[in-house]
C-alpha cells in the first residue's frame, strides 16, 4: 500500500493535502504538483511517498530551485513505480541514457525477416540496472538539516518514518489528517 501526501510550509505552519500520484511521470511533474500547492512561491514543499514497511521517500522542492530527494532504499524503490519516478539518473549517479541507444535496441541491423540474430551476452540492460541499485538510502541525507532532522537522523529513521519526520518538524498533527 501507497501513502503520497504534500506537506506545504507557510506563514502559519504546515499545511498537509493527500495527493494523487496516478497523473505524476516524472520528478519534473512531481516537482510542479508541489509547486502548485504552495500558496506562496517561495514556500517549501515536501512531497512524502511511502510503500509501507519497504521505503519512503522526501522531495523537498524550494521555489524554482530543482528538487531535492532523498530515498531509503533505492533497490526496493526500483520496483516501485512511484520509486521509479524518484530514481533518476543524476540521483543514482548514472549517465543519462542516450536517445541513440534506444534506437541501438530496435534491431535495425539489416538482419532479414526470420533470419536469426547472433547471440551476444544474454545481459540485458534491466538486469544491470537492478543488480547495480543500491540496496541502502540513496539522494540528500541533509534534505531535512535546516529543519531540524539532521541526516544522522534521516539514515536512523524506521517503519513510521514520514510520521517521525512530520513529528520533529511540528507538522504531525497536519500529516496525521491525510493518513
Amino acid at each position: 500500500m501507497y501513502f503520497a501526501a504534500l506537506l506545504a510550509r507557510t506563514e502559519d505552519g504546515w499545511e498537509a493535502s493527500d495527493t494523487e500520484l496516478d497523473d505524476v511521470e516524472t520528478l519534473s511533474d512531481l516537482a510542479d504538483l508541489a509547486r502548485e500547492s504552495a500558496s506562496d512561491v517561495d514556500d517549501t514543499v515536501l512531497v512524502f511517498i511511502e510503500q509501507e514497511d519497504a521505503w519512503f521517500g522526501v522531495v523537498r522542492v524550494d521555489g524554482e530551485e530543482d528538487p531535492r530527494v532523498f530515498v531509503s532504499n533505492a533497490a526496493a524503490a526500483a520496483r516501485s513505480s512511484y520509486g521509479e519516478l524518484l530514481l533518476t539518473d543524476e540521483l543514482l549517479g548514472r549517465e543519462p541514457k542516450d536517445v541513440d541507444d534506444d534506437l541501438d535496441a530496435l534491431d535495425l541491423d539489416g538482419t532479414e525477416d526470420g533470419e536469426p540474430e547472433a547471440e551476444d551476452d544474454e545481459d540485458t540492460d534491466t538486469d544491470t540496472d537492478m543488480s547495480a541499485m543500491p540496496s541502502g538510502p540513496v539522494g540528500d541525507n541533509r534534505i531535512l538539516d535546516d529543519l531540524g532532522v539532521s541526516a544522522k537522523e534521516l539514515l536512523a529513521l524506521s517503519d513510521d518514518a514520514l510520521n517521525e519526520i512530520a513529528e520533529a518538524l511540528g507538522a504531525a498533527e497536519v500529516l496525521e489528517t491525510v493518513r
